[in-house]
């Protein structure tokens, strides 16, 4: 099957390369030309575990192309992809500028019968808003149909997740157009990947809502994190106990300093706005937004109360992506705290295994980057450690101590046992670690 995928970000490019890798002859579209000359030279614009294995896989058995012309891509192909940026606007709202600008552009190609699919994260809706400015601005009488098969993709483990999905969604409202969409994913439906067809409004309707209550499950646990603290309680043991019960489950039950990247903050304010342009609260959904701001302003707190006056003092900053496997920044909870504690005087030592680079765009010459972890914590007075890397977790702690001024470690991942921290030396902080 020809495929055209328009937007070569995290969910485009992961999109394109997945489908390819399955048979399909898929063309990426981005206006971008740096972004595409570097896909064509087998380089990727960002960092995704196992996604540069699979561009170069089918760039060389041809099966995946890249282009900044969006007519030379869809001619006579059957899918049209969207995946471009739908980005918070000052309200809350979902900006569909880019989908609506992609939507107005594709009517102008259009020939034969063609399916276009939603893959951005829009709210409901949107799939009837494309049908009209398809139908308004085709230069033909194209016959099409508006599918909605939303992405359920993480970063850091977006391969896998397009690879071996939980479930796939399909919303549409013609059969014609339902047909084609199981044809593309027919070896997901081999391989007995639960297939939920529904229509345009509901499948949108479900994006929103998984991320909602993923979003609602990390700000809980904030809470309970800092309940935790205040009666003396052991967090992470109450959270083992929870997610041992079947209906709750472990996912998302890590206290840290709140969820970041492109998805959650976006999409849980995004939810906020529906509902309330519809005469709605969904209360539990403004909690959630509302106990993540707070949770990030109670860690520069904790912080400061653990370092006091942060004055002229150095602090190593260990992660700097909003999570780990990932050199996104976007909504990283890394950025607010360097931002408190560069205005309260501190000097910013910092590390992270991939997103430096991304992060001299947000802080320039305000702070001091290191490529190894033990220069970033040499001659500071505390350590915060920000994102889980896993690479974090083979510190030598007695080392550490050693190249340090002070023995601080403010673990806001909870990476750490307490007490073998502790015999280090070192004065440990971390999140809900009501027992001292």
């Amino acid at each position: 099957m020809k495929i055209t995928v328009v937007g070569c970000g995290y969910v485009g490019l992961v999109t394109a390369a997945g489908l390819a890798n399955f048979g399909h002859l898929v063309t990426g579209v981005d206006r971008n030309r740096n972004k595409i000359d570097k896909l064509r030279h087998k380089e990727l614009p960002f960092y995704e575990k196992g996604l540069i294995e699979l561009v170069r896989k089918n760039l060389e058995a041809r099966r995946l192309y890249f282009t900044t012309s969006l007519g030379l891509a869809i001619a006579n192909s059957q899918v049209i992809f969207i995946a471009v940026g739908t980005p918070t606007r000052p309200d809350g709202s979902a900006d569909l500028e880019q989908v609506e600008a992609v939507a107005k552009e594709i009517a102008a190609y259009l020939r034969d019968y063609t399916v276009i699919v939603n893959k951005s994260t829009v709210p409901v809706g949107t799939g009837e808003r494309v049908k009209k400015l398809i139908s308004r601005h085709s230069r033909l009488s194209s016959t099409f149909d508006v599918v909605s098969n939303p992405e359920f993709l993480r970063e850091g483990s977006a391969v896998a997740d397009f690879t071996f999905p939980d479930r796939i969604i399909i919303g549409a409202d013609s059969t014609k157009a339902l047909k084609i969409m199981e044809q593309l994913y027919a070896p997901f439906i081999e391989n007995n990947i639960p297939l939920i067809r529904t229509n345009l409004a509901t499948a949108e309707m479900i994006k929103y809502a998984s991320n909602a209550f993923l979003a609602t499950k990390i700000s809980f646990i904030n809470e309970m994190a800092d309940l935790c603290e205040t009666v003396d309680v052991d967090l992470p043991t109450v959270a083992q106990g929870m997610g041992l019960d079947q209906r709750i489950g472990p996912d998302f039950l890590s206290a840290g300093p709140g969820y970041g990247g492109s998805c959650f903050p976006k999409d849980t304010k995004a939810l906020i706005h529906l509902a309330r342009k519809h005469g709605k609260n969904v209360s539990i959904v403004e909690a959630t937004d509302q106990v993540n701001e707070r949770t990030k302003k109670r860690m520069l707190e904790k912080i400061l109360n653990v370092v006091g006056v942060p004055n002229g003092k150095s602090i190593a900053v260990l992660g700097l992506a909003f999570k780990a496997n990932t050199d996104d920044l976007r909504e990283s909870p890394a950025i607010p705290i360097i931002r408190g504690l560069l205005a309260a005087g501190a000097k910013i030592h910092a590390h992270d295994p991939l997103a430096l680079q991304e992060a001299k765009k947000i802080f320039g010459e305000e702070i001091l980057y290191f490529n190894h972890e033990y220069e970033a914590v040499t001659g500071t007075d505390a350590i915060v450690v920000t994102t889980e890397w896993e690479t974090y977790l083979q510190l030598d702690f007695k080392l550490l101590k050693e190249k340090m001024k002070q023995a601080i470690l403010i673990d806001l991942r909870n990476l750490f046992p307490p007490e073998k921290i502790k015999e280090y030396g070192f004065i440990y902080e971390g999140i809900g670690r009501g027992i001292k």
